[in-house]
């Protein structure tokens, strides 16, 4: 991993840090499934999960007014999220759930399952879900 190296002759330590934790989950997967190879789709859900439990734990820290560990996180966060594709904008989001909502034929909030599980595929890594399924609750009037 030559970010690893560069960020070691740097000195920088946030962008060490989100390396390692990288690096160390991407051994675990590896380990725990053995002879099994790692897709990218299965390295970007690994990458998701990992920029989601900071962002809980910067959550809960707010809550507990500790803003220095907070930043900590959210430095991790920032380096972490340069692996990972480009996340749509809101727009984006809804333009495509325009598409997705007349494809699966869906009129009411009784509904909602279906298009969700179809964006849920369409987005694969690219849109935050939270994000999805309040647009989806919004078109479908719920």
């Amino acid at each position: 991993m030559p970010e690893l190296k560069a960020a070691m002759l740097a000195k920088d330590e946030a962008k060490l840090r989100a390396l390692r934790a990288i690096k160390s989950a991407i051994l675990l997967a590896k380990t725990s499934e053995a002879g099994k190879e790692m897709t990218e789709e299965d390295e970007t859900k690994m990458l998701q999960k990992l920029v989601k439990q900071r962002k809980e734990s910067i959550d809960i820290y707010m809550q507990q007014n500790r803003a220095d560990l907070a930043k900590t996180e959210q430095e991790e966060v920032a380096v972490i999220e340069l692996f990972l594709p480009k996340m749509m904008s809101e727009d984006e989001i809804r333009e495509a759930l325009k598409g997705i909502i007349e494809s699966v034929g869906a009129k009411s909030p009784a509904e909602m399952g279906k298009v969700m599980g179809a964006a849920t595929k369409h987005f694969a890594g690219t849109a935050d879900n939270k994000i999805v399924s309040m647009l989806v609750k919004q078109m479908l009037g719920a």
